[in-house]
């Protein structure tokens, strides 16, 4: 699950940093602004190449010069998360909530509210999450997970459907195929894996492309 919230996480982090320099630049005086958005290169470069110290550094410099950044508060979020310090992630990812409400702030603390075993208000940052923002299949994927840690078949099931209503693609209908299996619907779970079948290419073979007739 830990690979799901670096990924989950990680999704925003292009969105986030762009706007991010574009405050800088709007918002302070151009030397500063300068300063600023070389610190924003360090935290970004050093979290590449897991420079995790360097990075922390360089976050809590932007946080002493703008205390409400809530992009820096979720880039130190997702720095102490790849560290596994996750009460620290945690406390990052409420205050940018906190400071810029967004789906994917609450997702992430639900996500490591799950790594912790603290299901139950895992469950409730997911349904915040998708309260905001209902059109996201790994939100409900997330959701479904942690339902089933509950013991919660039937909400397991109705959220994972929902993921494939919205994202039909193999993979998640694979995770509903296996769902089902444990729930004992194997004819539905075979359907679903004949219809994921379907839509893999074999290795090697090149999907045809059928070429539009010439009009003269």
């Amino acid at each position: 699950m830990l690979g799901l919230i670096i990924v989950a996480i990680l999704g925003g982090l292009a969105i986030f940093y762009r706007r991010s320099l574009e405050d800088t630049r709007n918002n302070l005086p151009s030397k500063l602004a300068d300063k600023m958005e070389k610190l924003w290169l360090i935290a970004q470069d050093s979290l590449k190449e897991k420079k995790y110290l360097r990075a922390e550094k360089a976050l809590l410099t932007i946080l002493r010069v703008d205390e409400r950044n809530s992009t820096a508060y979720n880039r130190l979020g997702i720095l102490y998360a790849k560290q596994q310090a996750y009460k620290d992630a945690i406390e990052c990812f409420e205050i940018a909530q906190s400071l810029e409400p967004n789906a994917s702030s609450l997702h992430n603390v639900g996500l490591i509210y799950y790594e912790t075993g603290d299901y139950t208000k895992a469950a409730l940052a997911f349904e915040q999450a998708l309260h905001l923002e209902h059109d996201v299949s790994a939100r409900h994927i997330a959701y479904a997970k942690v339902q089933e840690k509950l013991g919660n078949e039937k909400k397991m099931i109705a959220s994972l459907e929902e993921a494939v209503e919205i994202d039909p693609i193999p993979q998640t209908l694979k995770i509903l195929a296996d769902a089902y299996d444990r729930v004992g619907q194997a004819v539905l779970s075979q359907q679903l894996r004949i219809r994921a079948s379907k839509m893999i290419i074999p290795t090697g073979k090149v999907k045809k492309v059928v070429q539009p007739r010439k009009v003269i």
